[in-house]
């Protein structure tokens, strides 16, 4: 479909989409929302999509819900069409970790409240020197955790630094933010894309099949309750692994001392 408030472009098996509500520093309304809603779960479908890098246009990566929207829509509308309201956005980063892509987030600019929540529902994270994250959230005078914040933050940095960051609504700079472990790499906002190719390749050197696994067993490693269930994932998706063409053709390639030609899924 054409998406008004959502840049979608295609390169192969890559799709470099970006919030385009610059003027807005691509704050989250109604259309935008029910967009990422439509494409995040339009992913678990596509076949052809292996990459998605997920960016903002202008100064922003994202600032959060667009409030003028919000209070417009949202208020008065009771507990049921609170809950509705609600859940529209609180599914986009559960659509995000169900993808079986791989999902880069280059953030620059403010990532605050909704927008922290997309950066952190990604897999890999690139800040440029810009970046400014936050969860926002208790600055409104609610809850600070909201739209998964509270399940994904704690993962990432852990349980102490996350109760500083959800209950002060204190803002992280792109250099805490590589210390804490939020961003794997900070690099002047000009080097952005270019940063993100250079993952972009090396994600794509990797079988289709493979990585697809690999998220999915990251995923399920991360909230299990014992090293058994992980182990328990891995060995079944190695056994899967095993069984490819691809697995036959990483090995000769290796013993060969060449690059991999994958199959297609």
């Amino acid at each position: 479909m054409a998406y008004e408030t959502l840049e979608l472009v295609r390169e192969g098996p890559v799709a470099w989409l970006t919030l385009n509500r610059p003027d807005q520093l691509n704050a989250l309304n109604p259309t935008l929302v029910d967009e990422l809603r439509d494409y995040f779960a339009g992913l678990a479908t596509d076949r052809d999509t292996r990459i998605v890098v997920l960016r903002g246009a202008g100064r922003a990566f994202c600032a959060g819900l667009d409030l003028r929207d919000a209070v417009r829509d949202d208020l008065g509308s009771g507990i049921p069409g609170g809950m509705r309201g609600q859940r529209r956005i609180s599914e986009i980063p559960m659509l995000m970790r169900r993808a079986p892509q791989a999902i880069i987030a280059c953030v620059h600019g403010p990532a605050c409240g909704g927008g922290f929540s997309l950066a952190l529902a990604s897999d890999l994270r690139i800040a440029g020197e810009s970046a400014r994250m936050n969860a926002a959230f208790i600055k409104l005078g609610i809850s600070g955790c909201d739209i998964g914040v509270s399940y994904l933050l704690p993962r990432l940095v852990g349980a102490s630094v996350a109760a500083e960051l959800i209950m002060t609504g204190r803002f992280v700079h792109a250099e805490r933010a590589r210390e804490l472990g939020l961003v794997s790499r900070v690099v002047p906002d000009a080097e952005l894309e270019s940063a993100a190719r250079e993952l972009v390749d090396e994600l794509l050197a990797t079988s289709p099949l493979g990585l697809r696994l690999t998220k999915e067993c990251l995923q399920a490693s991360i909230d299990a309750s014992s090293i058994e269930q992980a182990i328990a994932m891995e060995d079944r998706n190695q056994v899967l692994g095993v069984q490819t063409a691809d697995f036959r053709e990483g090995v000769t390639a290796f013993l060969q001392k060449r690059t991999p030609l994958w199959a297609d899924e």
